[in-house]
């Protein structure tokens, strides 16, 4: 059993959003593995990073990430971090792997004020370029196809992955 395809990018990508789209487009189920975390330790991600620390958090997200890969065969959207673990990266290879690229301007106004993001405490624009910066040479080592979000509908980008993977 293998995802028929893993959305990987940044916060504010609409990973979940396009997830749920291709899901409904192929007919097999959308998974979000930070909703699995947060079903399992019941609380929500926010809550996991200030009550048990960043480093608890991304042991679980790996345990997740890798449990999702093992038994998922739907669409699975990975947590704007997951890859920045090699275990996980590893793991990645020899899936299909979408990297939802999004730009500053459209990522600070999808996330608005970062409410119930934690990495984002502080000046949010400044956050989320810093993280931006780190991560998306990670994001697009790790993926099979990138596809831009940026002045596009969640069901446009759906549609051109629907189109890229035919």
């Amino acid at each position: 059993m293998t995802p028929k395809v893993v959305l990987i990018g940044p916060m504010g990508a609409g990973k979940t959003t396009v997830a749920g789209l291709l899901a409904d487009a192929w007919g097999v189920p959308s998974r979000d593995t930070d909703a699995d975390i947060e079903a399992s330790e019941g609380r929500e991600v926010s809550e996991i990073f200030v009550d048990s620390g960043e480093a608890h958090f991304r042991a679980l997200e790996a345990a997740a990430v890798a449990d999702a890969l093992a038994t998922h065969d739907g669409v699975l959207s990975l947590g704007g971090g997951a890859v920045l673990d090699p275990a996980t990266r590893e793991l990645l290879a020899g899936h299909t792997v979408v990297f939802l690229r999004v730009g500053l301007s459209d990522a600070v106004k999808r996330v608005g004020l970062g409410v119930g993001r934690p990495l984002l405490l502080g000046n949010v624009r400044s956050r989320i370029k810093a993280l931006l910066d780190e991560r998306t040479p990670v994001y697009e080592a790790a993926a099979t196809l990138v596809v831009d979000t940026d002045d596009r509908t969640p069901d446009e980008v759906a549609a051109h992955i629907v189109e890229a993977l035919r």
